[in-house]
């Protein structure tokens, strides 16, 4: 039995990626670690619209966190390292690895990333489309 999705119709051409890219997006976990995403507002006259991901990485210095674009993914990957035996007389911080990724669309730009009081920043910009109208000639033949 065939499967029904959204992108099934036949008027719909080539969103085979975008489909693939909503399933991955359904299977991602949400749970560590938490992250805000914000429009930033500036009186920027280059017509950019500005992102900031930031994400609670608290106990990850810069060394274990890594930042990267993958195709159109924007890919967060936090490893902490275990350090010498310690006698933990309760154990609350766990020392744990993750990888976030975030779908890009096209156009989008990381442009700069910080890590300051616990909090990874990560501005991203998307540059105003241009309205593309291009006229197809029709060709006659008898």
């Amino acid at each position: 039995m065939t499967r029904m999705t959204p992108f099934a119709s036949p008027l719909l051409l080539g969103f085979d990626a975008m489909e693939k890219t909503l399933e991955r997006l359904a299977k991602a976990n949400e749970g560590y670690p938490p992250y805000n995403i914000e429009r930033i507002r500036s009186a920027s006259p280059d017509g950019h619209e500005k992102l900031r991901i930031t994400l609670a990485v608290a106990g990850f210095s810069e060394d274990e966190l890594d930042v990267t674009t993958e195709e159109n993914q924007l890919v967060i990957r936090g490893r902490q390292v275990e350090q010498d035996e310690r006698d933990y007389l309760h154990r609350g911080i766990a020392a744990r690895q993750f990888q976030r990724v975030f779908v890009l669309a096209d156009g989008m730009e990381v442009s700069f990333a910080s890590l300051k009081n616990g909090l990874l920043s990560v501005d991203l910009m998307r540059p105003e489309p241009q309205r593309v109208v291009r006229k197809i000639n029709i060709s006659v033949s008898d």
